[in-house]
């Protein structure tokens, strides 16, 4: 019996001794992927996978130099630039050094009158181009830091970001908004952003800030991605008077070349209707009034943020009734280069009354395509309506 029990505890730990070899395999192989797809792993498997390449297709070029020509050593150069670093990428030129000699001893001489099949002096300059481009996007990704199997997925979780920044928050019964950001030339970044927060006592309070990052698309994203967050931070949690000037401060401590920024904070309380506007350097807001259909232009008084410090910046005060709308854009939306200000805002107020009757739900994409379409400038605009 001793004997039995003694057997059933050895084969127990026999047992347990396997299944804790399996668990540390699998989670040094789970390591080993996500370091891999992250970039921090070795990269000695593509290192060797591209080393093997190189002489399968030197034997090809050797065999059929029709199909398979000498320039086909390119390839495996191309692939080394965006998969190896640097110097696991010296090893694979020294191989594709190798196999252009081989190929070069074993094809047939080179024929200036031309000719399939010899490795000529346009074949060498060809790999070599190919291998001087490889090597300097691999030194680009190393400084970096960024390897190209997570720069793309990097820059769609940056732009998914900025969405959910820009995500205005879900109104009471009895009001409507709508929001439409359009990056200049199609682009995935803009240097327009919005911020929003329910604020005061039970969340009645509707804060928002529209601001206008100075130059446009790919060349503003990074600024506006990094004045989204801190204005975003600054959002209730200082008294509204306080946050433009809070903001201005910022920007001058970034000590940027080109740091400065138009922008526009509403204050709105959602019981009363009551509203308070601070710009700062920003185009005027539009009103609807509903009793008398009229656009009212609200323009509050503001230096742009980043230029001096110590600014101060004016409200303009209104009241949205039941029907009013008011209507928050950017300079890109309404000013172009052959159309000056006040023409573009008419453009847009006569385009929006054609969405009265429907309460301007859906309206504010449809204004930007009808307005502002093919205008190369970031482009956006924000209703908020009374019902």
């Amino acid at each position: 019996m001793a004997e039995r029990r003694a057997g059933i505890s050895a084969a127990t730990a026999r047992s347990h001794q396997a299944y804790k070899a399996w668990h540390r395999v699998r989670t040094n192989l789970r390591k080993s992927a996500v370091d891999y797809f992250r970039g921090g792993a070795s990269d000695w498997v593509a290192l060797a996978g591209l080393l093997l390449t190189v002489p399968a297709l030197a034997c090809a070029t050797v065999l059929d130099p029709l199909w398979f020509a000498p320039e086909a050593l390119v390839l495996p150069l191309i692939a080394g630039g965006l998969l190896l670093r640097p110097a696991s990428l010296l090893a694979l030129y020294a191989a594709a050094a190798i196999g252009l000699m081989v190929e070069s001893l074993l094809l047939r001489p080179w024929d200036p009158a031309g000719g399939a099949g010899s490795v000529t002096p346009g074949t060498i300059l060809v790999v070599a181009a190919a291998g001087l481009s490889g090597l300097l996007i691999a030194q680009f990704r190393s400084r970096v830091g960024v390897p190209w199997r997570r720069g793309g997925t990097m820059l769609f979780d940056l732009r998914e970001r900025i969405r959910v920044q820009s995500k205005l928050p879900k109104l009471p019964a009895g009001w409507h908004h709508e929001m439409a950001l359009r990056p200049a030339g199609g682009q995935s970044f803009s240097g327009d952003f919005v911020v929003a927060a329910r604020t005061g006592p039970e969340r009645r309070t509707l804060e928002l800030v529209l601001t206008d990052v100075s130059g446009k698309g790919m060349d503003a994203a990074s600024r506006a991605l990094l004045l989204s967050g801190a204005f975003g931070g600054l959002l209730g949690s200082l008294p509204p008077h306080a946050f433009l000037p809070a903001a201005n401060g910022y920007l001058l401590r970034q000590s940027w070349e080109e740091g400065f920024a138009t922008s526009v904070h509403l204050v709105l309380d959602l019981d009363s209707g009551d509203y308070e506007l601070l710009s700062a350097g920003h185009v005027p807001a539009m009103q609807l009034n509903a009793g008398s259909g009229k656009w009212e232009e609200k323009a509050a008084e503001g230096p742009l943020l980043g230029v001096y410090d110590g600014a101060e910046f004016d409200p303009v005060k209104g009241t949205l009734r039941r029907g009013d709308v008011l209507m928050l854009f950017t300079d890109g939306l309404v000013e172009t280069a052959d159309r000056d200000l006040t023409e573009g805002m008419d453009r847009l107020t006569g385009e929006a009354d054609r969405y009265v009757a429907s309460s301007f739900h859906g309206a504010a994409w449809h204004l930007i395509e009808s307005v502002a379409r093919d205008v190369n400038d970031d482009r956006a605009l924000l209703l908020i309506c009374r019902d």
